[in-house]
């Protein structure tokens, strides 16, 4: 049962570290940026200048892009686990209805039973009363 406990709480911190690492991923790419922007500042031709510039917004594509996936892929993951989860109750339900349905028939079969038993035990009866009426000549 310990180990549940921590799964839960591993599965709970998840979400906030993926967030971290996303506020991580950008701030290190600021960071990069900044320390390029002022890099750039302290010598070079407008040629270079430019070249930094393509770069730089490479990653900043980059990085949307990195962001945008992991935003889809966070909700994908989330669908197929709503869907799995849906899918789950659904034969559980399945499962314990045919279980309440053998646990009717059982028992509408064991009425039955006990319904035959008693009339079989009726009909004993009457035939040993019938058998000694006759041995006793009646």
């Amino acid at each position: 049962m310990e180990m549940d406990g921590k799964e839960a709480r591993s599965k709970r911190q998840k979400p906030a570290m993926e967030e971290k690492k996303v506020d991580l991923m950008d701030e290190a790419v600021a960071k990069m940026v900044e320390k390029e922007e002022s890099e750039t500042h302290v010598a070079g031709s407008d040629e270079m200048e430019l070249q930094v510039n393509a770069i730089l917004e490479k990653i900043e594509s980059f990085t949307q892009l990195v962001s945008e996936l992991l935003e889809s892929g966070k909700t994908m993951f989330k669908e197929l686990s709503n869907d799995f989860e849906e899918r789950l109750i659904a034969i559980h339900k399945e499962q314990m209805e045919k279980w309440q349905e053998e646990i009717k028939d059982i028992r509408m079969l064991d009425v039955s039973n006990e319904e035959v038993n008693a009339i079989l035990l009726n009909a004993r009866d009457l035939l040993e009363k019938r058998t000694l009426d006759i041995d006793q000549g009646h």
